[in-house]
């Protein structure tokens, strides 16, 4: 009797299909064909994801130096548009009880929380190893609740009432500076944009900030972040580009009240200075090494975008020189 030939049921042997030429590949080489859905990360502007004005992107690159993503290349125009929605954002987000601005911040920590996956992997592209991404999310979500429980407390702490030779009270009290513009560290992409930011919006304060040009994803993922939360749009506003391309146009931008640069070089501080003295911005140049060790966050950061008001009030005395007020 003849044999039926049979097809071998070795677990090595893989099963063909034809391929779109018409050749049989196996699933391995037909799933290798694939392209990835490369993502294009849009900026931030007043509580909205618009694509950068210039119609320009640039691919950051991962640790083999292939490409990671679309991500815009801002120009001066996302910076002035940035300012006007912050400028926008800064009455009532100033005028918001500092219970409240924290009750906001700790939820954008809770959701943070919630990423914690997508920092991670985003992390891990532009070259940190599992652990040290880790390390860096719990750090960077620590941090901001951190600053969420200062934004009630830190007026109690350096605010003062000051002795005085007169029949006067005489109160000093913090007051935010205004539209505050941010060069994030470029070294990082989560843990230096969270140390910078996250005081300066504490303190009642709107910010345009400019992430870091060689690690961008974990930014725009923040921005998404922000963007579902409670915290009302043009608060933060965040640029991604060339750090060349935008730090003179956040300098000279005539309504940002204040500066704060991460690692600029000698001819930065050169320019900072310069140009921060037309409109007398201050201008805060942290001396960090390390932004995920201790030093990278403390109450007096938020103190950097703080302007000290001081009032004088007369004391009543009744008739006969009571004590009455």
């Amino acid at each position: 009797m003849a044999k039926i030939a049979t097809k071998p049921t070795s677990p090595s042997a893989k099963a063909e299909k034809p391929s779109h030429n018409g050749h049989a590949t196996t699933g391995t080489a037909a799933k290798a064909e694939r392209l990835p859905v490369m993502k294009t990360y849009k900026i931030f502007i007043g509580g909205k994801f618009p694509r950068t004005e210039s119609g320009r992107y640039y691919q950051p690159k991962d640790a083999d130096g292939k490409p990671l993503a679309n991500v815009c290349r801002s120009s001066r125009k996302d910076v002035r548009e940035s300012v006007v929605a912050a400028r926008k954002a800064f009455g009532a987000w100033s005028g918001r009880s500092a219970f409240n601005r924290g009750q906001i911040l700790y939820r954008i920590g809770e959701m943070l929380e919630g990423r914690s996956a997508q920092f991670v992997h985003e992390l891990v592209l532009h070259g940190a190893t599992r652990k040290q991404a880790e390390a860096e999310v719990t750090t960077a979500i620590d941090r901001w609740v951190h600053y969420a429980g200062w934004c009630d407390k830190y007026q109690a702490v350096f605010s003062s009432v000051n002795p005085t030779n007169s029949s006067h009270f005489n109160f000093s009290v913090q007051e935010p500076t205004g539209v505050v513009g941010v060069m994030c560290p470029g070294s990082s992409g989560l843990i230096g944009l969270v140390s910078v930011v996250a005081p300066i919006i504490a303190g009642g304060n709107t910010a345009v900030v400019v992430a870091s040009e060689e690690h961008p994803l974990p930014a725009v993922t923040f921005a998404e972040v922000l963007a579902t939360s409670d915290l009302p749009g043009g608060v933060v506003n965040l640029l991604t580009g060339f750090r060349s391309e935008l730090l003179k146009p956040l300098v000279t931008h005539m309504d940002i009240n204040a500066m704060v640069v991460a690692d600029p070089t000698k001819e930065e501080k050169t320019m900072l200075g310069t140009e921060a003295a037309v409109n007398m911005k201050r201008l805060i140049v942290p001396r960090i090494s390390d932004w995920s060790k201790e030093e990278g966050q403390s109450p007096y950061f938020i103190l950097d975008t703080q302007e000290v008001k001081t009032t004088w009030h007369p004391i009543e005395r009744g008739q006969g020189g009571g004590g009455g007020y």
